[in-house]
């Protein structure tokens, strides 16, 4: 620690601190453009300038380091002239045309003149002029070069922190200019940080330009809804109709930096498929009914087939309420644990469980970050959690983190890893097991261990620098994509990454473990536990439920979605409720499903926008959606935070936990409580993981959730598995980079920037098959095919085709078979251009007849 004064206040502070941060700390203000939190110091705007006692310069505080006895003065007559002169020289330049300009009344010149500037200007030369018109450099960025300052945080959060190298500058001195790669941003993740942290009008949103003020906007701080990183964001919305989004500064994991779903995506909610009325299906049509019809409808329905089987699937991204109150409502009141919340892989609860409750590491991620290695296992953080992937970054650049990559696709970040081994999909089982036995090779004292796991003879170079990055850490952090669930091999890879976890806790390495969720709210969708099976609260609170409700909560072990399909197909299921998800689309087999949802007795579906899945309902019924509820969701940390409503539901929609009281009332039972804020307050006196908590108290950055269980000594230790064999092409899905689900893709912004729907491979197997990139092509499987345009990835392993899963008109499902992925397929070039319906386009009448349609327009 070094002691140092500023501004007659004496404090002490690290060593290696600037000025800057020692001021920050005091409560002293000092201007800046250049500087940013999370950027190396650029020095180059001068205008923290501040007098050092014993230096005759004035020197830039944000780049000075504090030191022993160091003296600053940060407000004295020559630092107020020349914070004035350097306003001076930008307004010379500078545009005067704030009345036009999006930045008006948030723009950082103006707050810096109006507080630090001259009160006339001494330049009396024409201003510089670039261009006379904006250029748009995207479809979602539009610059006005003439009023850059030339602070080069745009440029340098693009480099630093995304990682992308869209922009960059040319020119010097007072000609220098920021732009794109001939005037485009070929490269950009589109992401809009360079807008946010813009202090002038050089960069804007070009969704949101002229469309409002700030001081128009009723702004609201809520959580991203799209993947489980949890970003905080402010929704602007005039008059309840969406503008733009923001994000804030200070607050959440993502602090000032959103990825393009966050930022451009969120105007799904003003999508014109929603569903306007409640419908029935009347003589093979749905019919739009009032909500009294469909009540008694269903009251009918329902009675009909009382004493079957019931089921319900409800979407990861909706609240933790709406998640806990409708597992209650189908354990209580259709006395079933038939309960799930994926329809892209079936969850195995019990190899989940040790994970969720013994290793999980409820934390903020920047403590997770903070070990010496972190090992990222599976999928790929940049196109699933790109936020996540500019923490990653950040932690490997400035923190000096080991970074290890083991996975089938790559990355951007394999550029900033030590080591980045790619392996098959399904043999990341196999590689965490050699993984173990490599780091037993040389240990002592753990004969038992090591007769388990095998050696470490199988692993191949790769894994033997992974392993040896591993043995010289201190301290490891694991991350898991939940790509791995897709497997059939994911049950025996969630033991051996078990195993592995439990080794490294037992070499002293103190593990912490975080799973990269790519939809907003799956870690709440298992605590609330929306999960096959008995309710996974304690057996008080299961007592304490079972007695207020006066009803045995069931006991049985409960089907996951791929045993109530089977139900369905035999004949069995009676109701299948499903809410906010569509599993015609993302369920792995959709031949299978299409006739195992056309087979159950009574099919509901619950949902915002006309999907699939409800054109092939008995019942609709619609649902408020995103920004017109109040709720909380968890995020991958396990950090609590509250959603909030900004808009009332559109048309005769319903809040969602209305509707599970209006569906409980038809079967004469009441769920009580049913208010979002008693419901929450039920959560945190039932689950263990949420005990104690009140919503009131979670401040800007939520709250951190509990682990809920605790390990024995060396239960998780499994046997390596057998490799597959490799064969033919094998396609594998995920999501890509501007799309996230089938909700994402009703945003037209996203829409805009988004590739074409396209299939991915190495450029040596394209070579081998006579294919340039750009063609078009059709990808064969035993249950169907598919035509894209090829994109050749020059990193791509060898074997693989990768299809996104995000593009509906594709209907990627009609090519995979249950039970089987990757997916064993052919590729060809394709003989004639087939017509590719866009991503927005409406489906079918074989999927939705014409009043479904009728219905949600």
């Amino acid at each position: 620690m070094v002691s140092v004064t500023i501004d007659e206040q004496t404090l002490e502070v690290e060593a290696g601190s600037t000025v800057l941060k020692a001021a920050e700390r005091l409560g002293v203000e000092i201007p800046t453009f250049c500087y940013w939190k999370r950027l190396p110091p650029l020095a180059s705007c001068r205008m923290c300038l501040v007098e050092i006692e014993g230096q005759r310069r004035l020197q830039p505080a944000c780049a000075t380091v504090a030191t022993e006895g160091m003296v600053v003065r940060t407000n004295t007559p020559l630092i107020e002239e020349t914070r004035a002169s350097m306003l001076d020289m930008l307004l010379a330049n500078h545009p005067l045309d704030c009345p036009i300009c999006d930045k008006g009344g948030e723009c950082e010149l103006q707050d810096m003149v109006m507080a630090y500037g001259p009160r006339k200007s001494e330049f009396r030369d024409l201003k510089r002029v670039f261009h006379s018109k904006d250029i748009r450099l995207s479809p979602v960025i539009i610059m006005n070069v003439n009023r850059c300052i030339q602070c080069q945080r745009c440029v340098r959060m693009c480099e630093e922190v995304v990682g992308a190298v869209a922009l960059g500058t040319v020119e010097k001195g007072m000609d220098t200019a920021v732009t794109g790669f001939e005037g485009s941003l070929a490269s950009c993740d589109q992401c809009g940080n360079c807008v946010e942290v813009c202090p002038v009008g050089a960069l804007m949103s070009f969704p949101y330009r002229y469309k409002a003020r700030p001081w128009d906007l009723a702004e609201t701080d809520t959580v991203c809804p799209h993947c489980g990183t949890g970003c905080q964001l402010t929704v602007g919305a005039r008059k309840g109709e969406f503008m733009r989004v923001r994000s804030d500064w200070e607050h959440g994991v993502n602090r000032e930096t959103l990825c393009v779903r966050g930022r451009f995506g969120l105007d799904f909610i003003e999508n014109r498929e929603r569903i306007k009325r409640p419908m029935i299906r009347r003589d093979g049509a749905l019919t739009p009914v009032s909500w009294e019809e469909a009540g008694a409808y269903l009251r009918r329905r329902l009675s009909a087939v009382e004493g079957r089987a019931a089921g319900g699937l409800i979407s990861p991204r909706l609240p933790n309420e709406v998640l806990y109150q409708f597992q209650k409502l189908m354990r209580t009141v259709f006395h079933t644990n038939n309960i799930d919340c994926s329809s892209r892989w079936s969850t195995p609860v019990d190899s989940l469980g040790p994970l969720v409750t013994g290793f999980y590491t409820r934390a903020p991620l920047a403590d997770v970050l903070g070990n010496d290695c972190v090992l990222v296992v599976g999928g790929n953080v940049t196109e699933e959690n790109p936020v996540t992937e500019y923490l990653l970054r950040d932690a490997a650049r400035r923190r000096q983190t080991g970074l290890l990559m083991l996975s089938a696709r790559p990355s951007r970040l394999d550029a900033d890893a030590r080591v980045a081994v790619r392996v098959p999909p399904g043999g990341e089982a196999a590689s965490l097991a050699a993984v173990a036995a490599g780091l037993l090779a040389d240990a002592d004292g753990f004969a038992h261990i090591r007769a388990t796991i095998g050696d470490a003879s199988a692993g191949g170079e790769g894994i033997d620098r992974l392993v040896a990055e591993l043995k010289k850490s201190r301290s490891v952090s694991v991350l898991v994509s939940v790509e791995l669930l897709r497997l059939p091999e994911a049950r025996l890879t969630l033991q051996q990454l078990s195993s592995l976890l439990q080794l490294l806790r037992l070499l002293g390495k103190g593990p912490a473990m975080q799973f990269l969720f790519d939809r907003a709210n799956q870690m709440g969708a298992w605590d609330m536990g929306a999960v096959p099976g008995p309710w996974p609260a304690t057996d008080a609170a299961c007592a304490e439920l079972a007695q207020d409700r006066g009803t045995e909560l069931p006991a049985e072990a409960g089907a996951d979605l791929d045993a109530m399909l089977d139900l369905c197909v035999g004949g069995q299921m009676g109701a299948l409720y499903i809410v906010g998800t569509d599993p015609l689309i993302s369920y792995p087999d959709r031949d299978f499903i299409s006739r195992a949802l056309g087979a159950a007795d009574l099919l509901i579906v619950q949902d915002t926008f006309l999907t699939d899945t409800a054109g092939l309902a008995e019942v609709v019924l619609p649902a408020a959606g995103y920004g017109e509820e109040a709720g909380t969701f968890t995020n991958n940390e396990g950090r609590i935070q509250v959603v909030r409503k900004f808009r009332e539901a559109a048309f005769e929609a319903r809040g969602n936990l209305a509707i599970f009281d209006f569906v409980a009332a038809l079967r004469d039972k009441v769920l009580k409580p049913s208010a979002q804020g008693e419901i929450f307050d039920e959560i945190a006196r039932l689950l263990p993981a949420y005990r104690g908590l009140r919503q009131e108290e979670l401040g800007a950055d939520g709250a951190f959730t509990r682990s809920s269980g605790t390990l024995t000594a060396d239960a998780f230790f499994a046997a390596p598995p057998a490799t597959r064999a490799a064969g033919r092409l094998m396609l594998i899905t995920g999501n890509g980079l501007f799309h996230n689900g089938y909700l994402s893709e009703r945003s037209e912004i996203l829409n805009t920037v988004a590739d074409d729907p396209y299939v991915e491979m190495s450029a040596e197997d394209a070579a081998g098959l006579g294919l340039s990139d750009g063609d078009q092509v059709v990808v064969r499987s035993a249950q169907g095919e598919l035509a894209a345009k090829l994109k050749i990835n020059g990193r791509f392993p060898g074997g693989l085709v990768f299809v996104p899963e995000n593009y509906r008109a594709l209907r990627l499902n009609s090519l995979m078979r249950r039970g089987e992925y990757p997916c064993p397929v052919d590729v060809r070039r394709a003989e004639t251009v087939l017509d590719i319906a866009p991503p927005s386009a409406a489906l079918g009448p074989e999927d939705r007849g014409q009043s479904a349609r009728d219905g949600a327009s």
